[in-house]
């Protein structure tokens, strides 16, 4: 009987970890990571590449908000599985390990982390993507394990992107699911024939959902006709396009081909024009596995010893391992959606990820959507309308007056203490363009909301979505945007911060303090509150550009109305109304103030923003002909200061000029000086980060860039 309860028992203990796990890792490839390079005091490094398979039980309720979960084809277990690619890279010798995990998901199937955290590395997306270049090193010089990991379906092959494969749900009967989908389409370039799933942010990099019949101008049976619309912005009226004029083909080299995944228009999608098509569509991705597969590799990774064939797990791992998940823009937004569903639960009740540190990513992510497209995002003119900003907008819970929902991104974690420490990071951008004024007050901006004990906020001053690279273009058209973009760096920041929350998770070190605008102290304000300096049009440098005039542009919110199969406060379920219908309330959008010179009083003030050489804005406008002179999609501006005042006053410019600022070289490193020493005092800049950027201002003198 005692061997019998014995084997009982074990059987259960089986089957409780059964329901959501990695069952076998894959064509596991080891190879010495960056060229064999040793990062002292670390030392080298290996990668470890290969594919993870996974698998979750539909009846689980730890599964239950993964849209269409149901109607998936499960295996002979009763199992639902799906694969991803991995990539890793871990010290060489394991003793050297800074004992965390640090995971970074993807964007758009593209690498981040490395290049956000190490300075100084080069190369375009695709030698990114391709891990080969560590530039400074930093964080293999700290210790750090990277985990990268495929979990967006809907990516495909190609310039080194990572990858991850899920089924497509099918009715009980067998037949295709079908569904309304709404495919937005705006062109940078003149084209007569685009994919279905062409957006603004996933071009032809990601696939399409076919429709549901190639006949655009035949009825389906309950009477639905796909259509076509144009508007110059998002606000203008939509003009619909004659369904004779379209087709579901494609003619980008002349002649109409049938495609049930392309549109052709003869005519020509023009740029700086919104296209709406909204379609019936079919066979919509189980997205919402990409959840599973982030709770269920970390889980592996820091849990496991072997797959079920008795592959070895390739990273180090025990009771002290740590892990913590970092993503920008797309990615930031997954991790709050992850964390808001409860899957920083796994299925065994421990705590999936220990830190997380979402950045540039303010609001939510459509994944577990029928039909979702998670490549979309969010704008004033492009994306604006896609389920990216429903409430809750807080890790806070408080109560939504426009909806009236009682909800935090919290909750789930905080009833089964799952519950991360969390650093949120964002720029200036997110506040203009991206409504992360949301997750700082109440609903209607009204009044500040302090983040929970385990939240620290820091939103980065003057600063854009990613900053514009260096040197600057030196004449129009700067590229889609009217002004220069913004280049004040950021790095700097991050890596601090990442420092903190590592220490915070791993070593239990009390973090920076949180660094945001406020109401309360006129930091955060109405966009028509805004004092900004009128900038007159200028040639410094030799570059002509426009006078920069304040217009109180901003990004408005509303309640939109998808349908009774969408449930808003999870953003998730079935959209049954294309395109949404927008309520009549608006959510209180805040912006930064600025100071006399025009950048952010509030927030995290780098080195360059208290020692300025110019106007760094966190939003610019498209360029002439281009959505009506909208928000430029996820970029700043940049104006710099006159070299001199006699040029300065020539122009009737109100901001000092270089010279009246920092007379001397000396007056400049000590001002660098000062803000490095006030930055390090508040541990958002590390002391050898300081060292090295004094040194710059000590041999260089006032930057030629900022």
């Amino acid at each position: 009987m005692r061997h019998l309860f014995l084997a009982t028992a074990a059987l259960c203990a089986l089957a409780s970890t059964a329901d959501a796990r990695i069952t076998r890792l894959e064509d596991l490839k080891i190879t010495p990571a960056f060229g064999g390079k040793i990062f002292s005091p670390t030392g080298a490094f290996e990668r470890v590449t290969g594919r993870a398979h996974g698998e979750v039980d539909p009846k689980a309720p730890g599964n239950a908000n993964i849209q269409d979960l149901a109607l998936a084809p499960r295996n002979a277990r009763g199992m639902v599985e799906y694969d991803t690619d991995i990539d890793i890279i871990r010290p060489a010798n394991p003793a050297a390990s800074n004992g965390v995990l640090f995971f970074n998901i993807l964007n758009r199937g593209n690498k981040g982390g490395h290049a956000l955290f190490n300075v100084d590395v080069k190369g375009s997306l695709t030698n990114i993507n391709a891990a080969d270049d560590a530039g400074d090193g930093w964080m293999q010089k700290q210790g750090y394990t990277t985990v990268w990991f495929g979990w967006q379906a809907d990516v495909l092959p190609g310039n080194n992107r990572m990858t991850f494969r899920v089924p497509a749900a099918r009715n009980a009967d067998g037949s295709p699911v079908t569904g309304l989908v709404r495919a937005e389409f705006a062109s940078p370039v003149a084209a007569k024939s685009l994919t279905l799933g062409a957006g603004w942010f996933t071009t032809d990099t990601h696939a399409s959902y076919a429709t549901a019949g190639l006949d655009n101008t035949k009825p389906f049976a309950d009477g639905f006709l796909p259509t076509l619309t144009m508007r110059q912005t998002e606000k203008a009226p939509r003009i619909a396009i004659p369904n004779s004029a379209w087709s579901f083909a494609d003619c980008k080299d002349g002649a109409a081909r049938p495609d049930a995944k392309k549109i052709c228009y003869p005519a020509g999608f023009e740029p700086g024009k919104l296209y709406e098509l909204i379609y019936r569509g079919q066979d919509p991705l189980v997205m919402g596995l990409g959840y599973a597969a982030a709770r269920d590799l970390v889980d592996f990774l820091k849990n496991r010893d072997k797959d079920d064939a008795g592959v070895v797990n390739p990273v180090a791992h025990g009771k002290d391992i740590k892990a913590i998940v970092m993503g920008s823009s797309q990615s930031g937004r997954m991790m709050r959606s992850f964390l808001h569903l409860g899957f920083n639960r796994t299925e065994t009740g421990k705590i999936a990820y220990d830190g997380m540190l979402p950045h540039i990513g303010g609001g939510l992510m459509p994944l577990s959507v029928r039909f979702a497209q998670p490549g979309r995002a969010w704008g004033e003119t492009i994306d604006h309308a896609y389920p990216t900003a429903d409430f809750p907008f807080t890790y806070a819970r408080q109560t939504d007056p426009l909806t009236g929902r009682t909800q935090g991104l919290l909750d789930r974690c905080s009833a089964d203490n799952t519950c991360p420490r969390i650093f949120h990071a964002a720029t200036a951008l997110e506040v203009w363009e991206g409504r992360q004024s949301l997750g700082l007050t109440d609903p209607l901006g009204t009044k500040d909301v302090a983040d929970p004990a385990n939240v620290r906020t820091y939103i980065m001053g003057s600063t854009q979505h990613s900053p514009a690279a260096l040197p600057l273009p030196a004449a129009a058209p700067f590229g889609n945007c009217t002004f220069q973009g913004n280049p004040n760096p950021y790095s700097w920041t991050m890596r601090a911060l990442l420092d903190g929350l590592t220490a915070w998770v791993r070593d239990d070190r009390r973090p920076p303090a949180a660094a945001v605008p406020h109401i309360a102290d006129g930091t955060l304000v109405a966009p028509d509150a805004v004092r900004f300096p009128v900038i007159p049009a200028n040639s410094y440098g030799g570059t002509d550009r426009p006078a920069l005039r304040f217009t109180a542009l901003n990004n408005p919110l509303h309640v939109f109305d998808r349908g009774p199969g969408y449930k808003a406060g999870d953003t998730m379920g079935v959209q049954t109304i294309e395109p949404p219908r927008i309520g009549t309330g608006t959510y209180g959008v805040l912006v930064p103030q600025v100071d006399a010179d025009g950048n952010d009083i509030g927030g995290v003030r780098s080195l360059f923003v208290q020692v300025p050489l110019g106007t760094y804005t966190g939003w610019n406008k498209f360029r002439d002909g281009l959505f009506d002179n909208g928000f430029c999609n996820l970029s700043g501006a940049f104006v710099p200061f006159a070299p001199t005042k006699a040029e300065r006053e020539k122009t009737g410019d109100p901001r000092l000029s270089i010279e009246e600022r920092y007379p001397t070289k000396q007056a400049y490193v000590n001002a660098i000086r000062l803000a490095a020493d006030t930055l390090m005092r508040a541990r958002l800049l590390l002391q050898d980060d300081a060292f090295r950027l004094i040194t710059e201002a000590e041999t260089n003198g006032v930057r030629s860039a900022p």
